[in-house]
């Protein structure tokens, strides 16, 4: 029992010094602000002590007179009117003052800790974004970063609060110490409770914040995949599975939500009570002359007023169990690392030679081998097809090449100069065509229509309503594979690559504007290597050079007719394709397409 107890205990300790630690780390990223609320926040609790002074005054000094003697100097009423207003016009600029900069403090710390949480995420390489889910990772900088902040907007008041009772417990043991004993001994009560709720809350917004982030991330799946749910027909599933996420989020915020209605109920009920004894006990001090009317109005008044700002405590305690899981997941993010930027590790390719793999393995998890030993080079300004079994490393190849990934061991080198990848799955964002050739780039309309010409994308842009200022929806969903494919094509060849790669870029195509595609790709980038993975024997035929990949490693590299005199893989997998292409429903033919020939993305 006694190491369970000490356990607790560094438990407790361990939770408020997490506690300080946040509240230290988000003031110092915006503290002019933050104090600026909390001075408005000690003004408000000043005057509040003092608009109880001023109550007492009042009734001993023009109330009591007039009722007992029936007049009262003008100037008296002229002096309690003159201080009421005066109290009243500074503290409520105090409230102006403390609400105005309590939200400034807050929106300018979100904005900034978000920006850290975006740099922090940009800045991490794509192979570390390849071991996380995005719907996640896009939590951290939204709602984790807000949840994060909560703490912030009661604490300046919270902050007063604690002054006003210092203040306020002095005054009331002045006027009385019976009375102000046991008034004052009403708050470490009310405090202690505020203490047990926010422990007890704790774990349940701790699992609500978890919950959320993976919800996030799997209604971002979910919608990532909405044409694989609709052909499958799986919306019962997923419905059926982000149902259960979202149960256990339901249950923790209920049970969060319950216990803080009962803490509620109970903080409401002890100060009513507490007046009611208040009241009591006074009357029988004024009777007995030790206190006057203007003493226990005044006390009242005080201890009244202080019911609400004591809950702000409260609030302030229930907000940092939240903040602290909002904030401990944003640290994650925060604190990790940097990981290498393999593009840094990108070495330049000898004269003559444009990609160079030397030695080149790569395993995406231990014991999982991608490519293996791979030692190849490819000619500077030619036009190089990478082939390949289901598996074999065509993509990681590429990646590789684009300095997307690092190797496990080896080096890669490229000709110096830009290099482009266009990806198997072209993806467009919700913007104009203009904007998604463009990416970001300062390129003229000549520029654009030049690079699509090359892609063969000019005829169906022309035809389009707007051409290159047609919305194309989110991720290009208004226009068709081929479609995409060529504006990413596009995309690409405006920025004038020294290497472009493509992976399997044209397999939405049909064969003949697939060729006319690599065609004027050799006409137009005559200067550039271009390195693609391809699925199509009558698109292989036309490279300068194929690169044969089966089990993990490269098992061949010539042309293309050399390979089919040479090598039986490469013959049996090409005339599989052509016999699959011209009988899809012979008994017994291998379906090599592009799912199986390139590999998808490996």
């Amino acid at each position: 029992m006694s190491g369970g107890n000490q356990a607790s205990t560094r438990a407790r300790r361990d939770r408020w010094r997490s506690a300080a630690l946040l509240i230290r780390d988000l003031v110092r990223i915006h503290p002019r602000p933050f104090f600026i609320a909390v001075s408005g926040s000690s003004v408000f609790a000043l005057c509040t002590v003092a608009s109880a002074v001023v109550l007492r005054w009042i009734i001993d000094h023009v109330i009591d007179p007039r009722l007992r003697q029936g007049t009262v100097a003008v100037g008296t009423v002229v002096i309690g009117l003159g201080l009421v207003i005066a109290v009243g016009v500074i503290r409520a600029a105090g409230v102006v003052v403390r609400r105005t900069w309590a939200g400034i403090a807050h929106w300018r710390i979100a904005e900034t800790l978000t920006g850290q949480v975006v740099d922090r995420l940009v800045a991490q390489p794509v192979s570390w974004y390849q071991r996380r889910p995005s719907g996640d990772l896009a939590a951290r900088g939204g709602v984790d970063v807000d949840a994060s902040v909560d703490v912030l907007s009661p604490l300046p008041f919270a902050t007063g609060v604690v002054l006003l009772v210092f203040v306020s417990s002095m005054w009331m043991l002045l006027i009385d110490v019976p009375l102000g004993l046991f008034a004052v001994a009403i708050f470490p009560v009310l405090i202690a409770i505020n203490i047990t709720y926010q422990h007890r809350v704790d774990r349940h917004y701790t699992a609500a914040q978890g919950h959320l982030g993976d919800l996030s991330a799997a209604v971002h799946e979910s919608f990532e995949g909405v044409q694989v749910v609709k052909a499958f027909g799986a919306e019962a599933r997923e419905t059926e599975r982000l149902s259960v996420i979202a149960g256990r989020l339901r249950e923790s915020r209920t049970s969060a939500v319950l216990l803080k209605g009962s803490f509620d109920a109970l903080l409401d009920s002890i100060p009513a009570l507490a007046n009611v004894a208040l009241v009591l006990l006074g009357a029988y001090r004024i009777r007995s002359g030790d206190i006057t009317i203007g003493d226990l109005a005044s006390m009242i008044y005080m201890f009244t007023l202080l019911v609400f700002p004591l809950r702000l405590i409260g609030f302030a305690l229930s907000a940092l169990p939240h903040s602290l899981a909002g904030w401990n997941r944003v640290r994650e993010v925060l604190d990790e690392p940097l990981e290498a930027d393999p593009e840094l590790g990108v070495a330049v390719a000898a004269d003559g030679v444009g990609v160079a793999f030397a030695g080149v393995s790569y395993e995406f998890e231990a014991g999982r081998a991608v490519l293996s030993g791979v030692d190849v080079s490819v000619v500077r300004g030619g036009t190089t097809a990478l082939v390949g079994t289901t598996g074999s490393g065509k993509t990681t190849l590429l990646r590789l090449a684009a300095g997307l990934i690092g190797p496990s061991s080896g080096t890669v080198s490229t000709v110096p100069g830009t290099r482009t990848i266009v990806l198997q799955e072209a993806f467009l964002l919700g913007a104009s065509l203009r904007d998604n050739i463009a990416f970001g780039g300062d390129f003229g309309d000549d520029e654009i229509w030049t690079a699509l010409d090359t892609a063969e994308g000019r005829d169906f842009v022309e035809d389009l309503p707007r051409q290159l200022d047609t919305e194309v929806g989110e991720r290009g969903v208004s226009l068709s594979g081929g479609q995409r494919q060529r504006v990413a094509l596009a995309r690409a060849l405006v920025r004038r690559p020294a290497l472009l790669l493509m992976d399997d870029t044209t397999s939405a195509l049909d064969p003949s504007t697939e060729a006319r595609v690599v065609a004027r790709l050799r006409a137009a980038l005559t200067d550039a290597t271009v390195l693609m993975v391809a699925s199509r024997p009558s698109t292989i035929a036309l490279a300068d050079q194929v690169v044969f990949l089966n089990d993990t490693t490269i098992e061949a590299t010539g042309t293309h007719i050399e390979l089919l005199a040479t090598n039986d893989t490469y013959r049996s997998i090409m005339e599989a394709f052509e016999l699959d292409r011209s009988d899809p429903d012979a008994v017994g033919a291998p379906v090599i397409g592009p799912g199986s020939v390139t590999g998808g993305a490996t």
